[in-house]
């Protein structure tokens, strides 16, 4: 690691800190003098509720900064030899500020039996913490650039081995300002050379390794005399690095194949905001399900809901889907007469333009999906996600390619990449390589952007049955 890293990354720490501490300091003092940040926004607490601001920074603002660097930490903010993008640690910062703020409120809620002295106070103070702290790492980031440039900083890197590195590595190495790559050496003997040259490499890639070769110790053993980071590119799975999880088994090193980063921690928050949202949700639409209802069983006679069999999480499972029921009541027995229709003949599944099947007010609901409303129980109790590949019937799932059966990696879900890409517009194999990109590459933010863009995709109709 380089020293530079090093002072940057500690930096950090005591710069989040002063972030923090004034944004719960600004915040205290506005909600006192009851300055009004954005005009026309009146939350009704009184500042007489405010405590004495001695009791606030102990009781609070200490509190508060700690339990901020915590979930920092854990979120990985204070990697010291970090090579992500912006976005990515502002993904983070964002992430532990809501993380933050929820735990306040838990913590007053749950174990003070009360509800917060001021919520201006708090949304400001949350609102502040985001900034600041993103402003301040923005200013040290620019810092580090401005290093960086200069050749302070830089790890110095090699590449070895009989064939050349994947492209993505050679792109990153060439563009990523972190490193200074001197070239790819064909041998040993040519590294010796270099070290000769360049007595500041920090670090030796070798392209592929043999645990087992002479020449793969002999590397080590040179790199460790002459105190040089050693690394190594697996040679399997070269196309999915992200995937690769570096872990140990007692005392030896493992590589570890993870199908998608939706798990531990992952899987934790993201069936906690599932819970959450599909609560919510629940309550706010009750009215809209009573009045779907009621269409439903005036247009059409009982039943109101429609249960149908998918294949669930790890393609082991078979679940129960709930929708309001938008077809005739003996649509599954008419299905076999209708084969001949399908314009999905790409794939297993089975779709059909302007179906006869559907019901007048189904044609509605289906418009914008309505239907799909009471999955939202689904959300509930676990069979689904908000967001997630669609969960497709058994008798499709029967004609998956081993590629396509990847889907079952995570749980199914009302919205996923593909409807918000085209809907029932997209061919099967687009559905199932986006949904497959879904699984690689989720993140807390990519759910929320695909929820944000269902809601205009529905609405704007496009692709929709």
């Amino acid at each position: 690691m380089k020293k530079s890293e090093a002072i940057f990354g500690v930096a950090r720490v005591p710069l989040d800190a002063l972030a923090v501490f004034a944004a719960l300091t600004l915040a205290y003092h506005l909600r006192a003098l009851n300055i009004a940040i954005i005009p026309g926004l009146e939350i009704a607490d009184a500042a007489g509720t405010l405590p004495p601001v001695a009791w606030y920074m102990i009781h609070f603002i200490i509190p508060g900064v700690g339990t901020f660097l915590v979930l920092a930490g854990l979120f990985g903010l204070y990697t010291l030899e970090s090579t992500e993008s912006a976005f990515i640690e502002i993904g983070r910062v964002l992430l532990a500020t809501a993380l933050w703020v929820a735990l306040v409120i838990a913590w007053y809620f749950l174990v003070r039996k009360q509800l917060f002295f001021s919520r201006a106070l708090l949304l400001y103070g949350t609102g502040f913490i985001a900034l600041f702290v993103t402003v301040i790492r923005a200013v040290l980031t620019l810092i580090q650039r401005a290093f960086l440039h200069r050749g302070i900083g830089k790890r110095v890197v090699v590449s070895l081995g009989r064939q050349g590195l994947a492209e993505s590595a050679l792109l990153t190495l060439k563009h990523d300002e972190h490193y200074a790559y001197l070239g790819h050496l064909p041998d040993l003997e040519a590294l010796k050379r270099m070290f000769h040259q360049h007595r500041t490499i920090d670090l030796v890639l070798q392209t592929d390794p043999n645990p087992a070769s002479d020449m793969t110790l002999a590397l080590i053993n040179e790199c460790r005399s002459r105190q040089v980071g050693y690394a190594f590119l697996p040679p399997v799975l070269a196309d999915v690095p992200h995937q690769l999880m570096v872990e140990r088994l007692g005392l030896l090193p493992m590589i570890r194949f993870q199908p998608t980063p939706l798990d531990g921690w992952g899987r934790i928050i993201k069936r906690l905001f599932d819970l959450i949202a599909s609560a919510v949700l629940i309550i706010i639409l009750s009215p809209v399900f009573l009045v779907i209802s009621l269409c439903i069983l005036f247009g059409g006679g009982w039943p109101i809901f429609y249960i149908s069999k998918r294949v669930g999480e790890s393609s082991r499972r078979r679940i129960s889907i709930l929708k309001f029921r938008s077809m005739v009541k003996d649509a599954d027995r008419r299905k076999a007469d209708l084969l001949a229709l399908n314009h999905r003949r790409d794939g297993p599944l089975f779709k059909i333009h302007d179906d006869p099947r559907v019901t007048r007010v189904g044609k509605f609901l289906r418009r914008y999906s309505f239907d799909e409303f009471p999955q939202l129980f689904n959300v509930f109790i676990g069979t689904l996600s908000l967001v997630g590949p669609r969960p497709h019937l058994p008798d499709e799932v029967e004609r998956y390619s081993l590629e396509q059966r990847r889907v079952f990696a995570v749980k199914p879900g009302m919205t996923g990449l593909a409807q918000i890409s085209g809907r029932s517009d997209l061919s099967f194999e687009e559905e199932v390589r986006l949904d497959l990109q879904y699984i690689e590459e989720w993140s807390p933010l990519l759910d929320l952007w695909i929820l944000w863009r269902t809601v205009f995709t529905v609405f704007s109709r496009e692709g929709a049955d």
